[in-house]
């Protein structure tokens, strides 16, 4: 490939990337939308959160298969409370790291 091919494609990766995210703020920026619709957008990044890392935290293996007491999962737990509880990202970061730790220096 040429270098302007090169400028082409990330070009065009570009737009693909961004305008899928423009179009909707510009479009609903000046309305007042109902207040389920603003809840529910609020919790669009909690779902899309949890549905990258349940199967990480509950299953193991190639194929796939239930383990419920993986060092991941236990380790969540009281992390998903402490940041629940403190609101704190900083301190939920650094809570499941020695959490982290700590497991993987027991099992």
């Amino acid at each position: 490939m040429f270098e302007n091919e090169y400028i082409i494609i990330v070009l065009g990766m570009s737009l693909v990337t961004y305008l899928p995210r423009c179009i909707p703020l510009l479009a609903l920026a000046r309305r007042n939308l109902p207040n389920w619709l603003v809840e529910g957008l609020d919790l669009t990044p909690v779902a899309i959160l949890s549905a990258l890392l349940l199967p990480l935290l509950v299953t193991t293996g190639e194929p796939r298969h239930i383990e419920l007491f993986r060092p991941e999962l236990l380790v969540a737990i009281p992390t998903l409370l402490f940041a629940l509880k403190t609101k704190s990202l900083s301190g939920t970061v650094i809570l499941g790291m020695l959490l982290f730790w700590g497991a993987s220096k027991v099992m």
